[in-house]
């Protein structure tokens, strides 16, 4: 199982919806909020949930949060919070940090302080950006309803050459192939012959039911 350690730094309605996604797919995820009552109810949701704050670096490196690839800075109410929490994930070597940011200016004073991606909750959910950390082939997930996607994935280099009808998806990953692109954001073409070897570099979509293909991907288990 391949998983990644993501840190989550402020649990309001965003930041728990971020850590909820990522623990779902099995992630150790290190959640920290200022909220007794929210850590101790993340408590047996996430690896770790801490009560501290998040603008003291030598307490971020006592929680392990250094060990982290990713984390996330979900108070994006409180500039200065989250000014604060961005410095001290770069001096502690976090070599991705991912910024919440409540409109364009705070946006602008985040990335200019170091912060490698800062998203909005009106425009990123946080089941997106949950995925987006995760993801290994997957480019696109359309969420409908009922627990069904629309997914646009890369192919896995071992079904390369391969034929749909032996490599037995649809069982496997609960995944219906219905096309292919030719680069992400192609024309879509219908119609795979399940019996025409598959080429290189080529996308992927699908139907895909509940979080099984997902999960496949986040763990890095398509093979």
């Amino acid at each position: 199982m391949k998983k990644k350690l993501v840190g989550v730094l402020g649990l309001g309605i965003f930041g728990r919806a971020v850590a909820r996604q990522l623990s779902q797919f099995d992630q150790d995820v290190i959640a920290v909020d200022m909220k007794e009552n929210i850590v101790n109810e993340f408590g047996n949701i996430v690896t770790k949930a801490v009560l501290g704050d998040i603008t003291d670096k030598n307490f971020l490196l006592a929680v392990g949060l250094d060990h982290c690839e990713t984390v996330v800075v979900a108070t994006g109410n409180n500039l200065e919070s989250s000014v604060l929490a961005i410095l001290n994930c770069k001096k502690i070597g976090i070599p991705i940090i991912i910024a919440k940011a409540k409109n364009k200016i705070y946006e602008e004073v985040l990335y200019g302080i170091g912060a490698t991606n800062v998203i909005s909750p009106e425009r990123d959910s946080g089941k997106h950006v949950a995925s987006n950390i995760l993801k290994h082939h997957i480019e696109s997930i359309i969420y409908l309803e009922n627990h069904v996607s629309i997914i646009n994935f890369k192919i896995p280099e071992s079904w390369v050459g391969k034929k749909l009808a032996e490599l037995s998806i649809r069982q496997k990953y609960e995944l219906n192939i219905i096309g292919t692109r030719l680069h992400k954001g192609g024309h879509l073409k219908l119609n795979v012959d399940p019996n025409t070897p598959l080429p290189p570099n080529i996308i992927l979509v699908g139907i895909a039911n509940d979080h099984t293909f997902e999960k496949f991907d986040y763990l890095d288990y398509l093979k």
